[in-house]
């Protein structure tokens, strides 16, 4: 209708567009008109009410102006709306080639803009002609490049590389495989596993701080559930419940809404009471479940729900936040990875928080505190395989 562009035109932004429209009455006089669209960064709907005026004249007679200028209704876009992400376009525009890749990790890996040696801290350096370290130190001569000193250290694959699996892993809630990270930026499956360890390893370098509190505590268990075994391995569990599972704790600052969590051995009140007491400062307010184990924690003020009876929240005792965290880490176990060995159950749990608590930042800022997180951190191949007495899922040749 030709009234009907015109209003667009006139009251509505620019992106504006109709989903929907209805008569209203069965006279067929009123028209509803539902117009969706964005305004001042925010996602705006548009209900608009037209009059059927037989003055104007429109297709078949039919011509409607409006009543009002519309009843305006603002919501938030789905997701972290408040942060700005990043495209595959924009992070293919910002890497384009491996100069500018490694031009963007000096900067992280150098904020001041200062070049020191890894090896001795000396300023004292010069562009070499090394085919893979393009600097030199001239007080004790070694050569090294921008992967030195950190994660990536000894690493041939590229930078852009890099560049591409810190993205697709930060952008991960859910975490990525390293069969689909093999496949999306072309490299053996064995080097995807071995480069996503390694940014596990800059996460886990630093964790939460002590938290003030309030904090929500819970505990789980990770673990294949036993129907699905195969009959040979079902055999080898005796006993009930989480047999052949590993026990896991969690905590969640209600405050700044960062969460650590670790492997456990136990649950009983030495194990969990004391990773309590070591991440919260005194006098904390501290929400758990009924388990027994944290009866009577000291210097805690400490609350907890029912749920063995069914109650999960009275007034601000409840554990939801935490048990969220744990929701999304199972979600990644069952749909992503599939499996997780307990040796290596620990690295997941802490790239799983660290994403978690640099989550409210721009996704451009998100890899800038990653990639200041590998500095100072090296995880070897022969470290990561070691054997540690833990079964770690690999298969027997």
């Amino acid at each position: 209708m030709l009234l009907l562009s015109r209003l667009q035109d006139a009251l509505l932004p620019p992106d504006a567009h109709m989903i929907g429209s209805a008569l209203a009455d069965p006279g067929r006089r009123l028209l509803l008109s539902l117009f969706v669209g964005h305004k001042e960064g925010k996602v705006y709907t548009w209900v608009y009410i037209f009059i059927r005026d037989p003055s104007l004249t429109g297709s078949a007679g039919r011509t409607y102006r409006s009543r009002t200028d519309g009843l305006t209704m603002a919501y938030n876009a789905p997701g972290r709306h408040e942060r700005t992400g990043m495209t595959l376009v924009q992070l293919a525009d910002k890497f384009p080639d491996e100069p500018a890749a490694r031009q963007w990790f000096e900067s992280m890996v150098r904020p001041d803009g200062q070049r020191y040696c890894p090896a001795c801290g000396s300023d004292n350096t010069h562009e070499a002609t090394h085919a893979k370290m393009p600097y030199r130190c001239r007080d004790c001569r070694k050569y090294f490049s921008v992967k030195t000193g950190t994660v990536m250290a000894g690493s041939p694959v590229p930078l852009r590389k890099w560049a591409y699996a810190m993205y697709l892993d930060s952008t991960s809630l859910k975490g990525v495989a390293s069969m689909k990270l093999h496949r999306d930026i072309g490299v053996t499956q064995k080097t995807a596993w071995f480069m996503l360890q390694r940014i596990r390893e800059a996460y886990a370098a630093h964790g939460a701080s002590v938290m003030e509190g309030p904090v929500e505590v819970d505990e789980t268990y990770v673990g294949g559930r036993r129907r699905n075994m195969h009959a040979s391995e079902r055999k080898k569990l005796t006993g009930r419940g989480p047999v052949g599972k590993t026990a896991v704790v969690g905590i969640r600052d209600r405050s700044t809404g960062t969460v650590d969590a670790e492997v456990v051995t136990r649950t009983d009140k030495p194990t969990l009471q004391g990773f309590v007491l070591s991440r919260t400062a005194d006098g904390a307010t501290v929400y758990t479940d009924d388990h027994g184990s944290y009866e009577g924690m000291p210097d805690r003020r400490h609350e907890s729900v029912q749920h063995s009876v069914g109650e999960y929240v009275r007034g601000m005792a409840h554990t939801n936040g935490m048990e969220s965290f744990r929701s999304m880490l199972k979600r990644a176990h069952k749909g992503t990875f599939h499996k997780i060995s307990p040796k290596h159950l620990h690295r997941y749990l802490a790239e799983f928080a660290g994403r978690h608590n640099v989550r409210p930042l721009d996704t451009i800022d998100q890899m800038r505190v990653l990639a200041g997180w590998m500095v100072g951190q090296r995880l070897t191949y022969e470290r990561l395989i070691a054997d540690k007495g833990m079964p770690s899922g690999a298969r027997s040749s």
